[in-house]
């Protein structure tokens, strides 16, 4: 969303945290919190661990928070690795290079030099990105370069910058002017006057120092240190906290727990500004993410409600609407602000639903039995009297997993969901059997325990034996020789 200028913060999300838990990673908390993670040259990382059918290895280890490939940050270190003093040199020195080439501050200089030049002599190098100050013309004398940029251009940075879509890292997809357009009369209806925009990558240049923050989302980490941190501090607790909003659209690829863990942090830091009497409140939020994640979402946040309204975005081939695109949108909005206070546009084919008191998708009837509007995805779904809920229309009862699911699924068990339980509503992480089955665990790996030493007992007791007979016998042959000999 490009934000107009007064009023709105922007915060740089870096990368995408990446999609670890479909591939059996899971995010953990360090064994001593009071240890730092080690750097990369996106700030901390993060503590993962594999696990396979619900068992974790015992062996853990640090990755960057933010790229999910190999190639782009190839960051990788045991939990319990010693590195060298030249290693940790060297690596100190890799992450000083992988920073940007402009500091804030010197980004914020060309920028005020940059609108102080005639119309005719603000240029933006389209192949480099960057705004261009007269000594740099000649390095980018062959490239593309937009001329007379103008200052309502500056202000809305998205149409100047090309959207990075390298979906490991940099996945930058901008909303459709429709659903844009409708976040920001909503916004201005509720009466929010600031919006702490989370997840604006590249705007470094076109903002100034109180109005921008280069920020990790997936680690909380601000790259200009304090004097960053204290910007976002002032900002949200201006005015007492009152009339802001977070808006934050992360990468689709990025862990929900990371994510959760950052912006729970930047409700704490809003509400240091609020006084003993408001201390009930909450930070209004908008967190725009696929209907899928609704239940990781809520586990983290359980005041949160989904929005029926689908975000749609110009450059995804899928997340928006046309011949290239999906029919309906899966992408939503989870917000801590009551429902029925949120108005769906009608002539984009929303009711307002009088029993469940908010507004809903056109097919997505109230449910008697339910009684809810069920649907997640915009369709109509049907009551499952075996499930005990509403499901898709695509989906049947399957007798032999007990619920419902696609006709062609696979019988031999749940491969999403939770390890544990077999459900699939929630991951192992955060399953409430969890303490259970770790109990369990416990008790099954210090039985193997036993009996792997055991064993190992009986097989020292039975090598000790084995050589105390071999070494009488080995006796009693020299007696008898020494016998008969004589």
């Amino acid at each position: 969303m490009a934000a107009p200028r007064d009023g709105f913060e922007a915060v740089e999300a870096e990368g995408s945290a990446g999609c670890r838990g479909s591939s059996g990673m899971e995010v953990v908390l360090p064994s001593d919190p009071a240890v730092p993670a080690p750097l990369c040259p996106h700030g901390p990382t993060l503590l993962f661990v594999k696990v396979t059918q619900g068992k974790e290895e015992t062996r853990r280890f640090y990755a960057c928070s933010a790229c999910r490939d190999r190639k782009d940050c190839n960051f990788f270190q045991w939990e319990d690795e010693k590195l060298s003093g030249a290693r940790l040199a060297a690596r100190e020195a890799h992450n000083r290079r992988c920073q940007p080439p402009l500091s804030r501050r010197q980004c914020v200089d060309r920028y005020l030099k940059f609108i102080e030049l005639p119309l005719t002599q603000r240029k933006f190098c389209q192949r480099c990105q960057q705004l261009l100050l007269p000594d740099d013309w000649g390095q980018h004398s062959e490239h593309q370069v937009l001329g007379d940029v103008s200052i309502t251009q500056l202000r809305r940075p998205s149409q100047l910058l090309y959207p990075l879509e390298n979906k490991k890292t940099n996945a930058q997809y901008l909303f459709a002017d429709r659903s844009c357009q409708f976040l920001v009369d909503l916004l201005s209806a509720l009466g929010f006057r600031r919006v702490l925009c989370v997840g604006t990558p590249r705007y470094s240049q076109f903002y100034m120092e109180d109005s921008f923050c280069h920020y990790n989302m997936f680690n909380h980490h601000f790259f200009d240190g304090k004097t960053a941190l204290e910007v976002c501090r002032a900002f949200l607790q201006e005015d007492k906290g009152e009339g802001i909003i977070m808006v934050t659209d992360p990468p689709f690829g990025g862990l929900v727990e990371p994510l959760a863990i950052t912006f729970r942090k930047l409700i704490a830091m809003w509400k240091e500004g609020q006084s003993q009497d408001d201390s009930h409140k909450e930070l209004p939020i908008f967190w725009i993410f696929p209907y899928f994640f609704e239940s990781r979402i809520c586990q983290f946040f359980p005041s949160f409600r989904m929005l029926d309204y689908q975000v749609d975005y110009d450059n995804h081939a899928l997340y928006k609407h046309g011949k290239t695109g999906r029919k309906q949108s899966p992408v939503r909005i989870f917000t801590n602000i009551p429902p029925n206070k949120i108005i769906l546009p009608t002539e984009e084919g929303y009711r307002f639903c009088s029993l469940c008191q908010r507004y809903v998708s056109l097919e997505n009837q109230h449910c008697e039995h339910c009684n809810s509007c069920t649907s997640k995805d915009g369709r109509k779904w049907n009551h499952c009297f075996l499930c005990k809920k509403c499901v898709k229309p695509s989906w049947i009862h399957c007798s032999i997993c007990n619920h419902c699911a696609v006709p062609d699924h696979s019988c031999e068990g749940p491969k999403d969901g939770c390890f544990i339980c077999g459900e699939l509503d929630h991951k192992r992480s955060t399953c409430p059997n969890i303490a259970t089955s770790k109990r369990a665990n416990k008790a099954v790996g210090k039985q193997k325990q036993r009996k792997s030493n055991k064993m190992k007992m009986e097989t020292t007791k039975g090598q000790s034996m084995n050589h105390t007979s071999a070494t009488r016998r080995k006796k009693r042959r020299e007696r008898a020789h020494q016998y008969l000999g004589s």
